[in-house]
């Protein structure tokens, strides 16, 4: 398959290009700054999806089979912050979280019609549900936002054998342990998760793997948990 992966360059988008190319496919990967044979593509600008699109395109013959949109930011603003500095936190998550998927959803469906389907991997976040820190309520929406898309996509366009899913992970392991665990509250973080550990980002890329490439049609829609049961629905 000819895939286009967003925010390959670390962490979940990693282990998903590694899962993906280890098992025969074709991957565009992306990330902010390119380098390391990824494409360059700064989501906060608004023409990036569309230049990245048709770059995949040039790059895979014309062809995309998958689109995963991994790529995203997690940066924090205070609840007491000024209007100003508020409103473009808000405005630059939204932007980059989902209006970008939003906008590389809308070409993927386009471009899935002419070639009898396709399938959309969207990462989206436990936050989604359970919701996220006081200092990331613009986080937890951006991500409850790409579930209601990715939803929509699948009821809109199964008929087409267009098909969606998303991927929730929760806490996942993207460095060393101890500095991840120590920065995210070590003990506190670990008692909040059945499993005893946070996922890996292997766990993850094999998840987004198996959804982009393997997983049955009639599970589109589908989201999936990969958080130790520390959310469960």
């Amino acid at each position: 398959m000819n895939i286009l992966l967003t925010g390959a360059s670390r962490g979940i988008g990693a282990a998903a290009l590694h899962a993906l190319r280890s098992s025969g496919h074709d991957v565009l990967g992306q990330s902010t700054a390119g380098g390391d044979g990824l494409v360059a593509a700064d989501f906060a600008d608004a023409d990036a999806p569309r230049a990245l699109w048709n770059a995949a395109l040039e790059a895979l013959d014309g062809r995309i089979d998958v689109l995963i949109n991994n790529a995203g930011v997690f940066e924090a603003i205070a609840d007491d912050a000024g209007d100003e500095d508020w409103h473009a936190a808000w405005a630059r998550t939204l932007t980059v979280n989902l209006q970008a998927s939003a906008d590389l959803c809308r070409l993927a469906i386009g471009h899935f019609r002419t070639q009898g389907g396709g399938r959309i991997v969207n990462v989206a976040s436990r936050a989604a549900y359970r919701g996220d820190s006081p200092q990331h309520w613009h986080y937890a929406a951006s991500k409850a936002g790409m579930v209601a898309m990715t939803k929509s996509i699948a009821r809109g366009y199964a008929a087409e054998n267009i098909l969606a899913f998303a991927v929730c992970p929760g806490f996942t392991m993207t460095g060393m342990a101890e500095d991840y665990l120590s920065s995210r509250g070590g003990a506190k973080l670990l008692a909040d998760i059945p499993l005893g550990r946070v996922a890996g980002v292997e766990e993850v890329g094999e998840t987004i793997r198996w959804l982009a490439t393997d997983a049955p049609a009639s599970a589109t829609g589908a989201v999936i948990d990969v958080n130790g049961a520390s959310y469960v629905r």
